[in-house]
């Protein structure tokens, strides 16, 4: 498994990352889709160079999907793509807690996070690809479904914790 994982990741940026490298971005203030791009290489010191063919149709997405908005060139995000960014945030600093505390644990805990990594990569991928025909419903129960996935890996946190201050 973590050698498929690699295999995806190991030379770019997981996928569905450009999506929300995009809303986040757009979060500070309007760009180009040139501006986009170039921000992009200059952030990742040229290990990243999004091209033309994957920033441009995604931004045709996202107009489509009513996140951004297209203003003299310049795209900026609706109050929607608010949001959107805004649940992405809350999830990104769930997530990012939590595999902290993996990591801290050893080998087994980065196998955990990478576990995790893909698991929310794949789901991540579902949702961005289904969001506009998702109903209101449907969205709510993947949000919970999110939630009680990492309330299980805090229990197992706990527990774990738990154990090895007995240890000691």
């Amino acid at each position: 498994m973590i050698s498929e994982w690699f295999q995806r990741v190991g030379s770019s940026v997981p996928r569905g990352f450009s999506r929300y490298f995009i809303l986040e971005l757009l979060k500070e203030k309007p760009h180009t889709g040139k501006e986009i791009i170039d921000y992009a290489v200059e952030q990742s010191n040229g290990v990243w160079k999004p091209s033309p063919g994957l920033i441009y149709p995604l931004l045709g997405r996202l107009l489509d999907e009513e996140l951004i908005e297209e203003t003299e060139g310049r795209y900026q995000l609706t109050k929607k793509g608010v949001e959107t960014a805004q649940d992405v945030d809350k999830i990104n600093e769930i997530v990012k807690k939590q595999l902290d505390v993996l990591f801290r644990l050893g080998n087994v805990g980065k196998f955990v996070a990478m576990d995790l990594l893909e698991k929310i990569s794949t789901m991540g991928s579902i949702l961005s690809s289904n969001i506009t025909n998702m109903t209101e419903e449907e969205t709510q129960k993947y949000k919970k479904f999110l939630q009680e996935e990492l309330a299980k890996i805090d229990q197992m946190n706990s527990q774990k914790k738990g154990k090895e201050s007995k240890i000691e």
